[in-house]
């Protein structure tokens, strides 16, 4: 009896995304279902998808899409792969990690590029370093997630030109920077000392709609317990990233990471 097919679902756009996209693709049993998502994507996106595979009772794989579906719809034959949130973590499989096992690639098809794509949604650069790799393997991950997510030039330099204004906060263990766009990317890239800027302890970003935090697992509990509506991960408990959907207090918020802070 031949196999079912598996719809799978791709959630918000990265490298790591694009990466699993281009795995799955070729896989017969696989029907890939992508609408261009950014991140933050919501399962509900794929609703009517998700609504016929349920009523044939077929596979469905869900990957970095937070559930938001009608609590009548059955969920008895859904996968739902995420490496965010509470499944975030330094000793936790990547999305792309558990991918590959729910598939059964063989071990001979994790290249290289797949293992740094990986470390870099797992831990980014820390992680990818790890790895040994050399900066032009660093440099070239980095560029590629950046476009991945959709980065404009002009959001290319507007990072860069925030960046120079970056306030360094309680001696340099906290650095607070102001961005007209949400794309944190352009920030840590820029100021990450490993990939030739000025380098950062604690990083807090303030964007117009958005508020993020990268930096120390003690900051990102914190932040966690005050703003129950936010999302993390990363290497946690070690270091991770922090944020939420609006733009706190700068001097209420920086307050409350002083006790925290290393």
């Amino acid at each position: 009896m031949q196999s079912p097919i598996v719809l799978v679902c791709l959630g918000g756009y990265d490298l790591e995304m694009l990466t699993i996209g281009a795995l799955l693709r070729p896989l017969p049993n696989v029907e890939l279902c992508d609408h261009h998502l950014a991140w933050g994507a919501r399962a509900s996106a794929y609703r009517d998808e998700l609504w016929t595979a349920s009523q044939h009772q077929r596979p469905v794989v869900l990957i970095e899409l937070q559930d938001d579906l009608p609590a009548e719809l059955p969920r008895a034959s859904f996968v739902w792969i995420d490496h965010h949130g509470d499944r975030a973590g330094c000793g936790r499989p990547t999305a792309l990690e558990q991918v590959f096992a729910t598939f059964s690639f063989p071990a001979s098809a994790w290249t290289r590029d797949l293992a740094l794509v990986a470390a870099n949604d797992r831990g980014h650069i820390a992680a990818m370093l790890e790895l040994n790799a050399t900066l032009e393997e660093l440099q070239d991950i980095r560029r590629r997630d950046r476009a991945a997510q959709g980065i404009t030039p002009e959001e290319e330099a507007q990072g860069r030109v925030a960046c120079l204004r970056a306030k360094p906060v309680f001696g340099g263990r906290l650095t607070l920077v102001e961005l007209p766009h949400t794309r944190a990317a352009t920030v840590t890239d820029s100021l990450d000392d490993r990939l030739g800027g000025p380098g950062y302890q604690n990083l807090l970003i303030l964007a117009p709609t958005q508020t993020m935090f990268f930096g120390a697992g003690d900051c990102i509990e914190a932040l966690k317990r005050a703003h129950p509506a936010s999302w993390f991960g990363g290497e946690l408990p070690l270091r991770g990233y922090w944020g939420c959907a609006e733009r706190l207090d700068p001097a209420q918020l920086i307050n409350s990471l002083e006790p925290y802070l290393s």
